[in-house]
């Protein structure tokens, strides 16, 4: 059974005010909160760890270097990597997302070729490919939803072709917390010779991810929205798939041989992480991922769905409100009040100390399927209560009565 008021205590920053009220933090799919371990492990690699790695012959470098190929090992444990070859550090899903665009995808497409990308994607699973497909002569075509905001895997099935060659969608979406059938479809598009590419962002807190089971191609995540600090991702990829593609970013570390006649590059991983890395980001992901480790997923996620339903059954008949795509299973609950600026309600909320996402939720064409302009976003993690709960229900009633 998890002890959430234990594990809050772990959070300083939950333990603050905001408008005189004790803080609701309910924006975990934006960026969870931290816990002290993570914290101090940042502080102690400045305090007393602080060096380049890969570099120099020191004590401190040596240290660091091994702490830092150790988080490597770490993040290719918890996803089920074969190798830590296939981990590489990035700053963040975005940073992956195009990484893989700009290597994978430039290197391999053609005029006329096809990349399916889900509608029910964030822009960094969205914007990489057609950038590239303007590059290459791509084309970037729309897997619509259902009208209960899951992934039409009939539409995708008869999009799929001989021409489709990358496949682009969320393990679990950002706005209205679905999980997407990605075991399907990377069945399906790699019977016709597709790569997938699957955006872990929100997959990565939710669900048990082992990438060589699953058989995806690319899969990639933020640190920040697993308990650690912003400025660190992972961008996984096969290692037949990482060995073939072209260098990105070059410069320092990812080189072995450097002249004016010719360079070449470092093995993997070094050759897709040119330049000093950010190494306390990297071991600060490593504890916050040993540190969630510690509780069953399954008993985590019973919690927060049924946080989510709570929320569901207290709002969903208030006047003018209108939950969208609302997931059973989701950690995440999304809605509007007629005729109200989504905007509006989050201050409203805001000013009784709780703190909600209000906007588009970097998710354009999904706004625009739902046919709205934004909507507000509940967002719930391990460290949230029931409390949070009927706080947040007696909020939005009292912006309901004011509005």
């Amino acid at each position: 059974m998890l002890d959430i008021q234990a594990i809050r205590q772990q959070f300083p920053a939950l333990k603050q005010s905001v408008n005189q009220y004790p803080l609701v933090y309910l924006d975990s799919a934006a960026t969870t909160q931290k816990p002290q371990s993570v914290i101090d492990c940042v502080q102690r690699y400045y305090s007393e760890q602080n060096a380049n790695v890969h570099r120099g012959s020191h004590s401190l470098t040596a240290a660091a270097t091994s702490e830092f190929e150790s988080a490597r090992e770490t993040v290719a444990d918890f996803i089920g990597a074969q190798s830590s070859k296939e981990i590489i550090w990035t700053r963040g899903a975005t940073e992956a997302a195009n990484l893989i665009a700009q290597t994978f995808a430039r290197s391999t497409l053609q005029a006329g070729d096809e990349i399916l990308v889900s509608e029910l994607e964030h822009h960094a699973n969205i914007v990489p490919w057609q950038i590239v497909a303007q590059q290459t002569g791509a084309k970037v075509i729309k897997v619509p939803m259902t009208t209960e905001c899951q992934f039409d895997f009939s539409a995708f099935q008869s999009l799929l072709s001989t021409k489709t060659k990358i496949v682009a969608l969320a393990h679990i979406t950002n706005v209205t917390g679905t999980r997407q059938p990605i075991e399907q479809v990377i069945d399906r598009a790699h019977q016709l010779g597709a790569v997938v590419v699957v955006d872990g962002a929100q997959g990565i807190v939710h669900q048990d991810v082992n990438v060589t089971q699953l058989d995806a191609d690319f899969y990639f995540f933020s640190g920040h929205k697993i308990f650690a600090p912003a400025g660190i991702g992972v961008l996984y990829g096969k290692l037949a798939l990482l060995q073939a593609m072209p260098p990105w970013h070059g410069g320092g570390k990812m080189v072995e041989r450097v002249s004016f006649e010719q360079t070449t590059f470092s093995d993997l991983p070094g050759k897709f992480e040119a330049g000093t890395p950010n190494v306390a980001g990297a071991l600060a992901l490593a504890k916050a991922i040993n540190w969630y480790r510690q509780w069953p997923l399954d008993e985590v996620e019973q919690h927060i769905n049924h946080l989510v339903r709570a929320t569901y059954l207290g709002i969903k008949d208030l006047p003018d409100i209108k939950v969208l795509g609302y997931q059973p299973h989701a950690s995440t609950l999304t809605f509007i009040i007629d005729g109200v600026h989504h905007q509006d309600i989050a201050t409203l909320l805001d000013q009784q100390g709780i703190a909600v996402r209000a906007g588009h939720h970097c998710a354009h064409p999904l706004m625009d399927a739902l046919g709205v302009v934004g909507t507000v976003r509940i967002s719930f993690a391990i460290y949230n209560t029931e409390q949070d709960v009927e706080r947040c229900i007696n909020a939005i009633e009292k912006a309901v009565d004011m509005l």
